[in-house]
């Protein structure tokens, strides 16, 4: 990793790169994700050898009920286990839906830079920005990404590496900005989506195990979400521009892999403002279509019970492929205006092309998933999760104290369980209640959850996407690898778990309200 002078570096510096030097020890995710398979074998039988269980409420996602049940740690060197390694090996994969995802991103991404339209906007972008605020913007619409659930992923971290190098900055820096925003920020938004139409409706049935009439709207967290969106913004550029990008100093396009385009011109010429402008028309046409599709009552995108199309909609629930069309019909109306992409042959070529790039995540996916599906079997995170709880609901504590222990407790937990809903549905039955009968409205503790859910979703392996992200790295710098990502996240989730913790503790203090 380059440095941008000869300067002495500071403690934290020193330790961060004895970070990314032990971590780019470890050797490719591939190969660590089979280590990690063998330990859970292992431990599965250890663990269920010993009899490991617990016994707990939880709520019936289909019933909407609080059901007792019980949950054993589940040995995969059984007759069972050996069945299900063998039998579900292709289901594992199929079911892992950051593959869907990412293909069907890429079909869209790789018109729109095949065709230039991603640089040119890069460019368009830089020359319109002040340079000072293009660090903020790039994290506000990183944060706020998550209402296309994890489009963000495939689609902003690339573009913030992209725009930092537009303006002569470290690409990687820009990847670490773009990772922080889209990840450690997931469960914010000033904007209502998906997720909280199913974490509100599990805090409800929680919170009715204390009063039947009590409830709680899907803006019940909108005022702590939005201060959240602003605050975490602030955190996450001053980071990049304080810590990250200093450490990193002067980019070297030499480190660059064979065929990385680095490029650092920002002017546009004639074809590109020609494209510019053919990518404008065709977005406002999509945008009119999507509008006859959602705005009338009748709108095939609404939902076709309520009517609703904020919340759970098909429209909220698909964003994914508004995503996917926003990028395929302006890039290949860039292609037309600019000369660079004009037929659909050629489009084609560019789909084909951005996937194959792919190749060796999709492999890393397979694994991966595999992975996942057998630490789901063996039931060793609720286990782990429910035992943490238990032991935080015995302790006896003031409110405020165990909301602040809820919210270490989460976010520990995210380590290994990584979807905010498993979580919740495994969290809300035990703590909503019982801080209910400790004057704590539901609004808190599920204010509480999203501070705990997201930072570490940065740095854990478990996080579908955290390869991905090395992915993009080594595009820049051929020698990075998971050490790199890591020492790069480290500072963010350090940083913005303690502080968005103390905005939370500040709120509850001063009693604000949570949303309408």
């Amino acid at each position: 990793m380059t440095t941008a002078n000869a300067l002495p570096k500071t403690a934290m510096q020193r330790f961060l790169d004895g970070v990314e030097k032990v971590g780019n020890m470890v050797p490719h995710p591939v190969i660590i994700f089979l280590i990690l398979i063998a330990i859970v074998i292992v431990l599965s039988a250890l663990l269920g050898a010993f009899g490991a269980s617990i016994t707990y409420e939880v709520i019936n996602p289909e019933t909407h009920e609080i059901e007792e049940a019980s949950t054993e740690v589940r040995s995969l060197l059984t007759a069972e286990g050996i069945r299900f390694i063998y039998a579900s090996l292709v289901p594992n994969f199929m079911a892992f839906t950051a593959v869907g995802l990412m293909i069907a991103a890429m079909i869209g991404a790789g018109v729109a830079e095949a065709s230039g339209l991603v640089t040119a906007l890069i460019h368009k972008l830089v020359a319109v920005s002040p340079r000072w605020a293009l660090t903020y913007i790039l994290a506000f619409v990183g944060i706020l990404s998550s209402i296309a659930a994890d489009a963000g992923y495939l689609v902003l971290i690339p573009l913030a590496g992209i725009a930092y190098l537009a303006v002569g900055r470290h690409p990687l820096a820009g990847l670490a900005l773009g990772f922080a925003a889209v990840a450690s920020a997931f469960s914010v938004n000033m904007l209502i989506k998906p997720l909280d139409a199913v974490l509100v409706e599990f805090t409800n049935d929680a919170a009715r195990l204390v009063d039947p009439d009590r409830s709680i709207g899907l803006a019940s967290n909108v005022w702590f979400s939005f201060a959240s969106v602003l605050f975490l913004t602030l955190i996450v550029a001053v980071i990049t521009d304080r810590m990250i990008a200093p450490r990193l100093g002067a980019y070297d396009p030499k480190n660059a892999a064979e065929g990385t385009t680095t490029d650092q011109s920002d002017m546009l010429g004639e074809q590109e403002s020609r494209g510019l402008r053919f990518a404008g028309y065709s977005l406002l046409g999509l945008v009119a279509v999507f509008c006859l599709l959602t705005i009338p009552s009748w709108g095939p995108l609404r939902n076709p019970t309520t009517g609703e199309l904020i919340g759970n909609s098909p429209f909220m629930n698909g964003l994914i492929t508004l995503v996917v069309l926003m990028f395929l019909v302006t890039g290949w109306a860039y292609g037309i205006g600019a000369g660079t992409l004009r037929t659909l042959s050629e489009v084609i070529a560019a789909i084909e092309k951005s996937i194959k790039s792919m190749g060796g995540t999709i492999f890393l996916f397979f694994v991966l998933s595999q992975f996942v599906a057998y630490f789901t079997f063996t039931n060793i995170g609720t286990v782990m999760a429910l035992s943490l709880s238990n032991i935080l609901q015995a302790a006896n504590i003031g409110a405020l104290p165990l909301l602040l222990g809820f919210i270490v407790v989460v976010a520990i937990i995210d380590l290994l369980l990584t979807g905010a809903i498993a979580k919740w549905a495994i969290f809300a039955p035990v703590f909503v209640p019982l801080l209910m009968q400790l004057g704590v409205e539901p609004e808190a503790v599920l204010a509480a959850y999203r501070v705990g859910d997201s930072p570490m979703n940065a740095i854990t392996p478990l996080n579908a996407y955290f390869a991905l992200v090395v992915g993009f790295a080594q595009k820049y710098d051929r020698t990075a690898g998971v050490g790199t990502i890591v020492s790069l996240m480290l500072p963010y989730v350090v940083w913005m778990f303690v502080l968005w913790t103390a905005l939370f503790a500040l709120w509850k203090a001063l009693g604000l309200p949570w949303g309408l």
